[in-house]
């Protein structure tokens, strides 16, 4: 029986990394991430979306969008939910090998 890494399949069937189908990909996937955090966060504070909401100032359905990746919220909005779940963020921003030029 043959195996294949994770990487490998995801190398061929989306694409390899740095190419434009790579990175939506892995941009959705941290999306995802972020969305499941939250639920699983409310859930440990045993919290409703709706009173998660209330703390935030958004509605019952921002919140279940966020959780369920159904929508491209605003940063800061998820900041206010991170905030209001009085949860330590953590942002790590890795910039490539690139020269800018400023004209």
């Amino acid at each position: 029986m043959k195996t294949t890494s994770l990487d490998t399949l995801i190398d061929k069937h989306i694409g390899k990394a740095g190419t434009d189908k790579r990175d939506k990909f892995e941009n959705e996937l941290r999306l995802d991430i972020i969305g499941e955090t939250i639920k699983q966060a409310r859930k440990e504070r045993k919290l409703t979306q709706e009173q998660l909401g209330k703390l935030v100032g958004v509605k019952k359905a921002q919140i279940s969008k966020i959780e369920n990746n159904l929508t491209d919220a605003r940063f800061e909005t998820i900041l206010k939910v991170f905030r209001a779940l009085n949860a330590k963020i953590h942002f790590n921003v890795e910039l490539q090998n690139q020269n800018i030029e400023l004209i």
